[in-house]
């Protein structure tokens, strides 16, 4: 009697094999289309900002842009360069790279997709601490931007900076809250998610709360606030932001080999070395300090920060190398196409960043997912 054994694959099935220098050449050829793209991404980026400079209530050629920027232009144009255009892009710019690496070390340290500053509590802690110092302290803490009409000058504006302080305590006490409870009941992942959206409801009720003891005019500078608007900065303020994204890029790709060994599994990283723990407090900490100090600044942006990293990895995997770059670079394509596409829409630039990019995001993300349910 002859027994078949089935042995699961057949001659055609099998993986054929590579030599050492086949499987380098083909490394090298990925990377090299990785490269490539990312240069795309970035000349991309180089000519969404000159289209961002070029349109608007007042139109510019490309010969007085480039006049402009080199300080040969005098007058209304440098004026609308330099003092207008300019600092919103690069905050736009800056903004959307902060918010897209935030996102993306908090889906990675939490070693969940749907990690994001949003989903944790920490916008929604700096609305809170922003309503709060509007409402209670009188503080009315927008400067003149995009967002300004002329039903707001009922309001008055008593400390530029008060709003964004409070805001920014908000933010850290959510993310504090957040690292204690991990630390301290040693919740896992996924309950680190589900205590973010508990405190999410928390700030939530507690802006809700504050509203309802609020003047008609509280309450619009309040509104106003939590849309989002990259223009409310100015140079100072994006030089903090600026200088905060970059030291966490720094801490990030210092520690690159780490996340890629997390992402893995947490007892394949402890098996080679990572102090899991460390990096996981560590990580966090800076990760919410970035998207504190971009909330308060510019009001809350949401989704961007939950998308672009998925976006990232859809273009170059989960390498914690490549995927850093193109994690903050697809978040400022995603800003400042939104805040450029709310100028061209409205003229003025009173549509607010924020509504436009959950309009972006949510389609988008809904498309990424039914794209990975398909895989």
């Amino acid at each position: 009697m002859k027994v078949k054994i089935q042995t699961g694959f057949s001659e055609k099935s099998a993986i054929p094999h590579m030599t050492c220098e086949q499987m380098v050449d083909a490394y090298k050829e990925k990377i090299q289309k990785k490269t490539r793209l990312f240069f795309a991404l970035v000349f991309l980026l180089f000519a969404l900002v000159i289209f961002s400079i070029a349109v608007g209530s007042y139109n510019l050629g490309v010969t007085g842009i480039i006049r402009s920027l080199f300080g040969l232009e005098e007058g209304a144009q440098k004026i609308v360069v330099w003092s207008i255009r300019m600092p919103r892009i690069i905050a736009a710019i800056i903004t959307g790279g902060a918010l897209g690496m935030s996102g993306m070390a908090i889906q990675c340290l939490l070693r969940n997709p749907l990690g994001s500053p949003f989903t944790l509590g920490i916008s929604q802690g700096a609305a809170f601490g922003a309503a709060f110092s509007i409402v209670a302290l009188g503080a009315g803490g927008m400067q003149e931007s995009a967002l300004k009409t002329a039903d707001m000058n009922t309001g008055t504006i008593y400390s530029v900076y008060a709003t964004t302080f409070f805001a920014f305590v908000g933010a850290i006490t959510a993310t504090i809250v957040i690292l204690l409870l991990a630390r301290l009941k040693k919740m896992s992942p996924e309950a680190i998610i589900l205590a973010g959206v508990a405190l999410s409801s928390l700030f939530t009720s507690g802006t809700i709360l504050v509203q309802y003891f609020a003047t008609e005019g509280e309450i619009a500078r309040v509104v106003f606030w939590t849309f989002g608007d990259v223009a409310r900065s100015d140079w100072p303020e994006i030089g903090i932001l600026g200088g905060t994204t970059f030291l966490g890029i720094l801490y990030y790709v210092f520690n690159r080999w780490n996340l890629n060994a997390l992402s893995a599994g947490e007892d394949a990283a402890k098996s080679l070395g990572v102090d899991v723990e460390r990096l996981r407090t560590s990580g966090m900490f800076m990760a919410a300090l970035i998207a504190a100090l971009a909330t308060a600044f510019h009001g809350v942006i949401a989704f961007l920060g939950l998308l672009a990293p998925h976006i990232g990895q859809r273009l170059v995997g989960t390498d914690y190398r490549l995927l850093i770059p193109f994690s903050c670079l697809t978040g400022s394509l995603l800003l400042l196409t939104a805040d450029t596409a709310g100028r061209l829409i409205v003229g003025s630039g009173t549509l607010p960043v924020g509504v436009l990019t959950s309009f972006m995001g949510a389609p988008l993300f809904l498309y990424l997912l039914m794209m990975g349910m398909k895989k």
